[in-house]
C-alpha cells in the first residue's frame, strides 16, 4: 500500500476589481484550515519569488507599457513559475491550494477585456498548465462602478489594469461570466455587491456542495 497522500484540491476565486478577492480568499483558507484541510492561500500574477518578480512588471507603469502579446506572455511566465514552484508541489503532499486570480483572469482580461484571440490563450495555457485545471473557481460578480470604486477606496495608486476604462472592465465582466456559463462544472458565480458575511457564506456553500467541505 502506498503512503504517498492522495492530492490535495485546487480552487481559484476570479472576478474584477474590488470584487473582494483577497478577502474571501483569506477567510475560504481560515475556514479549511478550521476543517482540518493543509491549506496554502497564494495569488496570481505571483505566488512564487519568480513570479513576484514579474508580478512588479507587469502591474506597474502605464496602460501601454507592453504590448498585449507581450502582456500575455509575462502573464503565462509568471504562471508557470506559480505552477513549478509553487502550485504543484503543493498538491502532490496533499495539501488544498487557494489562489487569487488563475488562467480564467487571462481570458477575461488579455481575452475578452483586450481582444487576443482565444487560440492565441489556449496555445499559451497548454505551454504553461500543462493540463493543470481548477476543481472549482469562484467567480466573485459585481457591477463595475461598485467595484471600481471599492478598489479606489483601499489604494492609494492604481495598477495597469484598474487605470483601463470603465469598458474595458465592462468587458472585462462579461468574460467572467461567459466562462462561468461554459463550464458551470468547474465555476459558479456569486454575488460580490451583497455584504461580506453574505459573500462569505455563499463561498461556504458552495464547497460544501461541490467539495464536501466547509470553507
Amino acid at each position: 500500500m502506498s503512503d504517498k497522500p492522495p492530492p490535495g484540491r485546487f480552487i481559484t476565486l476570479e472576478g474584477g476589481e474590488g470584487a473582494g478577492k483577497s478577502t474571501q480568499l483569506r477567510l475560504l483558507a481560515d475556514g479549511l484550515a478550521e476543517a482540518g484541510i493543509e491549506t496554502l492561500a497564494t495569488r496570481e500574477p505571483g505566488g512564487s519569488p519568480g513570479a513576484e518578480d514579474i508580478r512588479g512588471l507587469l502591474l506597474g507603469g502605464g496602460v501601454g507599457r507592453w504590448d498585449l502579446v507581450t502582456e500575455a506572455l509575462l502573464m503565462m511566465a509568471a504562471r508557470r513559475d506559480h505552477i513549478e514552484r509553487t502550485i504543484r508541489p503543493a498538491l502532490a503532499k496533499g495539501i488544498w491550494v487557494v489562489s487569487d486570480r488563475f488562467e480564467d483572469s487571462t481570458r477575461a482580461y488579455q481575452g475578452a477585456g483586450s481582444g487576443l484571440a482565444p487560440d492565441v490563450i489556449d496555445a499559451l495555457s497548454r505551454i504553461a498548465c500543462e493540463g493543470l485545471v481548477p476543481d472549482l473557481t469562484l467567480i466573485l460578480d459585481l457591477p463595475v462602478p461598485i467595484g471600481r470604486a471599492r478598489a479606489a477606496a483601499r489604494r492609494a495608486g492604481s495598477d495597469r489594469f484598474e487605470q483601463r476604462d470603465d469598458a474595458f472592465h465592462e468587458r472585462v465582466r462579461a468574460g467572467f461570466l461567459a466562462i462561468a456559463e461554459a463550464e458551470p462544472q468547474r465555476c459558479a458565480v456569486i454575488d460580490a455587491a451583497v455584504p461580506l458575511d453574505q459573500v462569505t457564506a455563499a463561498i461556504q456553500s458552495v464547497v460544501h456542495s461541490r467539495l464536501g467541505v466547509r470553507g
